[in-house]
């Protein structure tokens, strides 16, 4: 595999693109929105400016990394050439599989098509294709351009050959693979989203507040940021999307949202995307904030 196409423009699409560029893979990054696209460029410059400063690379390899990437509006053009698709898009079910019908349409017959979904069934999204045993599942970690793991998912129908050649794909840009099935959550967010809402009861009971709660799983659980604050980072609504998928997935109670979270997402409070979460964000410098909403009457 040499040509990568990668679907969304957003925090995640960019940091995918700009690892496979980096690794000198030739990347189509796209997104019907064109500004998305030109502050994808600039985030990812800025990124690698950022490794420059810390002489983790070379000014040419910023050049070179950069000519890795080109830019398509029209996912027909952008997925052309393809050897994988990586879809990054928003978490949603109905977006999703939109996004796989056209992929399945338009990318070369013996394209691989991958999701960085972070909850939403593999086995659903191949189900919109005609190519099930080509369909698998790359759960980046954000940052991508930081973060070791990749969360790779099996299909009901993904093929080992398929698994095989991902797996040494995601080696080959410097990630660690780690294999999981599809059933809701797979393994890190099964495991995660209960603990972030388990974090938002305990604030919302009164139990304690933000930052003592964040303290005691830093310090006491060696955790290297707190579950309040990492839920800022991840964003309140794509933690209270993935809830209700493992609710509606297993239909277990212990899965229910905290009504705090959901009031804060209707609320447009979600984290750092927003400005505002648990914490106030200012140029990605946090602040606590003090709000009586947190604690239920």
């Amino acid at each position: 595999m040499k040509n990568i196409s990668v679907i969304g423009s957003g925090t995640m699409g960019n940091g995918i693109a700009h690892v496979f560029a980096q690794n000198g893979y030739l990347v189509s990054l796209v997104d019907i929105n064109e500004n998305a696209l030109e502050k994808a460029l600039i985030t990812i410059s800025k990124n690698l400016d950022r490794m420059i400063a810390k002489e983790k690379i070379t000014a040419s390899v910023k050049e070179d990394t950069l000519n890795n990437i080109q830019t398509f509006s029209s996912l027909e053009l952008g997925v052309k050439h393809a050897d994988l698709v990586v879809e990054a898009a928003t978490e949603n079910k109905e977006l999703k599989f939109k996004i796989f019908k056209d992929m399945d349409v338009h990318a070369p017959k013996q394209c691989i098509l991958a999701s960085n979904t972070s909850s939403i069934s593999i086995t659903e999204l191949a189900s919109q294709t005609q190519r099930p045993d080509k369909v698998i599942g790359m759960h980046f970690m954000n940052p991508v351009p930081v973060m070791k793991l990749v969360e790779i998912i099996n299909g009901y129908s993904t093929s080992n050959q398929v698994t095989t050649s991902v797996e040494d794909l995601s080696k080959s840009i410097g990630k660690i693979p780690a294999m999981a099935n599809d059933y809701p959550g797979f393994i890190a967010n099964r495991i995660l989203m209960p603990m972030i809402n388990e974090a938002i009861w305990t604030l919302h009971e009164g139990v304690g507040d933000v930052q003592n709660i964040d303290t005691v799983m830093k310090l006491g659980m060696a955790h290297p940021m707190g579950p309040l604050q990492l839920a800022d980072f991840i964003g309140l609504d794509v933690c209270l999307a993935i809830l209700e998928v493992l609710y509606d997935g297993f239909g277990n109670p212990k899965y229910a949202a905290c009504p705090l979270l959901v009031n804060m997402v209707n609320a447009g409070k979600m984290g750092v995307k927003s400005g505002e979460g648990f914490y106030s964000w200012t140029h990605g410098t946090k602040e606590l904030v003090v709000s009586s909403s947190f604690i239920s009457s």
